[in-house]
């Protein structure tokens, strides 16, 4: 094949993208896959046989509709957005920070968010040539308020994102300190909502008291991560500008049909929710009797533990040699080191990585 110069790619790729590792997804192949937060449950047969006969009725050859009416009005309604707060759909949640970051992005624009948090605050902020910043959070993971309200301050961020609970660490930051984070910024604060689900607290009923105030939610860990389904709810002016550089018909005409679809089956979808909440707790318990491993508690589908120093890459290989694949964070170095990070399976699933984790830790 024709090759092209270095000097070429030099020339024309940004050098901050140069530099980026693409993000990287490892294949499982037929381990346990415990490393992704999905929800590790499929729907009973005769409600995937309903959604076939939906689905049948697709007509692929069509464009979809560019504003997904409808799936706009049932999210609303599930999500319980406040009246006169509007809503936007994103390819993911993933689309919409793109989306926010390119409508917010010029020079000396900033993105603040904090660390360890979600690794595409940052990648985005990249892609659209704003500069980020990531600070600190205390050693037990809470936000370090004064921190974040002199980095206010001093970087006058454009959007700071806030992800509540947090991944990796799974943790619920304070409500209070996050209210006065929001008065203080002089941009837009994203709550980004993610493990809404399983968390029980939410900044949504608020939208309406903070014009800067916009809350995200997913439905993927909601059991649909491979529809890549993504919403934004807040103040009408801020949605109506980010709108703008939303690609039209973002939202594929299978998805707009097994979204509304699955939200009208939404008792399942919740008793698949209530049950991991309760595997989580047992993970938990059964986790904390461990010795040598410092467990931090979670609001998420996943729990965040501490190994014994230098042991964390040995255990996560040692437990992929035995078919489970967790998240290893300890590359990500920082109040991160020697951590690992597992989803929430079944409890089957949950039973077998223990029998495997006791034996190596």
């Amino acid at each position: 094949g024709l090759t092209v110069s270095q000097d070429k790619i030099e020339k024309w790729i940004r050098p901050e993208i140069r530099a980026l590792s693409a993000y990287h997804v490892p294949d499982p192949g037929e381990m346990i896959k415990l490393d992704a937060m999905e929800n590790p449950y499929h729907w009973p047969e005769e409600m995937i046989n309903e959604w076939f006969d939906v689905l049948k009725n697709v007509e692929l050859n069509r464009y979809p509709d560019p504003s997904a009416k409808k799936l706009t009005e049932q999210l609303r309604i599930d999500m319980e957005v406040p009246q006169g707060a509007d809503i936007i759909l994103g390819n993911g949640s993933d689309e919409l920070i793109k989306m926010i970051a390119l409508a917010l992005s010029g020079k000396e624009r900033t993105v603040l968010s904090v660390e360890p948090g979600f690794v595409m605050y940052r990648m985005i902020a990249t892609f659209a040539d704003m500069e980020y910043f990531g600070v600190p959070l205390n050693e037990d993971f809470s936000l370090n308020e004064t921190a974040i309200l002199n980095d206010i301050e001093l970087y006058n961020p454009a959007v700071i994102f806030i992800a509540y609970p947090n991944n990796p660490t799974g943790n619920l930051f304070d409500e209070e300190s996050i209210k006065r984070i929001i008065e203080a910024a002089p941009g837009v604060v994203i709550v980004d909502e993610a493990y809404h689900a399983f968390a029980g607290n939410s900044f949504m009923p608020l939208v309406n008291e903070y014009d800067n105030l916009l809350v995200m939610r997913t439905v993927s860990k909601m059991g649909l991560a491979g529809l890549r389904l993504g919403l934004l709810a807040g103040n009408p002016k801020w949605l109506h500008e980010f709108d703008k550089v939303r690609l039209p018909y973002n939202i594929n005409i299978l998805t707009q049909a097994s979204a509304e679809f699955a939200m009208k089956h939404l008792d399942v979808l919740d008793q698949q929710t209530q049950q991991i909440c309760e595997d989580r707790e047992t993970l938990f318990n059964e986790l904390k009797q461990l010795d040598g491993i410092h467990v931090f508690p979670s609001k998420a589908n996943f729990i965040l533990v501490r190994v014994a120093e230098g042991q964390a890459d040995t255990i996560f290989n040692k437990l992929k040699e035995q078919g489970v694949l967790i998240k290893n964070l300890n590359p990500a170095g920082g109040l991160l080191k020697d951590c690992l990070r597992i989803t929430v399976g079944t409890p089957e699933e949950n039973s077998k990585f223990l029998t495997a984790f006791r034996k190596l830790i």
